[in-house]
């Protein structure tokens, strides 16, 4: 009789258990999906964006790439956290079998992407855009994507350069407008909203500092979006953490399931 309320006892345990990683594994799955939303929403606004980010992104073959990588891996997520939920709520090992091998290739293509991300980490400096803007950089041949993309973000930002103005100094620029210091980009705007006339362009291109924009676009860019920054960080190791709590719940309902 001890043995068998004992069995009994240890059997009830044991369907405590299950039950509670069942409903741990749902929860996981469930940030999972959000964060999967979360990601196609970014990656969607990116390529949306009227503020000009959109350029930057069509510009850089770099962020072109990482935006549909963005929007990849929310679209995964999102039918990973779905799998999930639905093979926890069922207990179903086809499902959660499929489930664990879609997130450890998830998982590994995230550290990939990091270990990549942090390899070209070089092509974000102010030193690789100083050169490119020096090299590159026309001034008023918007047909050229390069020229296109500093032009939206200079009127965008209210910023000129990439540290300040002086970065058009011995620059392609300057070779093709000897005349002048600085590109229209660069001069300020009247304050009125709406208003798309300078202040004064011509002192302004004469190179006048009260008359343009001083601020370098990398400062303001990356203050701009330094917020956003932060949260994607944070984004990405609760991500992280969630999938390997997943995985490992997967694989306990998986193997509990009779």
């Amino acid at each position: 009789m001890g043995l068998g309320e004992a069995s009994a006892r240890g059997t009830a345990m044991d369907g405590d258990c299950l039950s509670c990683i069942k409903y741990l594994m749902f929860l996981f799955n469930f940030l999972i999906f959000l964060g999967g939303s979360f990601l196609l929403g970014v990656g969607v606004w990116v390529l949306v964006d009227p503020t000009g980010f959109r350029e930057i992104v069509a510009a850089n073959p770099l962020f072109f790439t990482g935006v549909y990588i963005i929007l990849a891996m929310g679209g995964m997520l999102f039918l990973l956290g779905f799998l999930g939920c639905c093979g926890a709520i069922r207990e179903n090992k086809c499902l959660l079998l499929f489930f664990f091998m879609l997130i450890l290739v998830i998982f590994l293509a995230e550290l990939a992407a990091a270990i990549l991300a942090f390899i070209f980490r070089e092509h974000l400096t102010r030193e690789f855009f100083t050169m490119e803007l020096k090299r590159h950089y026309q001034g008023y041949n918007n047909t050229d994507v390069f020229t296109g993309t500093w032009n939206a973000v200079m009127n965008s930002f209210d910023c000129c350069g990439v540290n300040s103005p002086e970065d058009f100094e011995e620059s392609l620029f300057r070779l093709i407008n000897p005349n002048e210091m600085v590109p229209s980009a660069c001069c300020r705007r009247a304050s009125q909203p709406g208003d798309s006339a300078y202040v004064n362009q011509v002192e302004c291109l004469m190179g006048k500092m009260l008359f343009r924009n001083n601020k370098g676009c990398y400062s303001a860019v990356v203050d701009y979006f330094e917020l956003y920054i932060y949260v994607a960080g944070a984004l990405v190791i609760a991500v992280l953490t969630i999938e390997l709590f997943a995985m490992v719940f997967a694989m306990c309902l998986f193997r509990g399931i009779q």
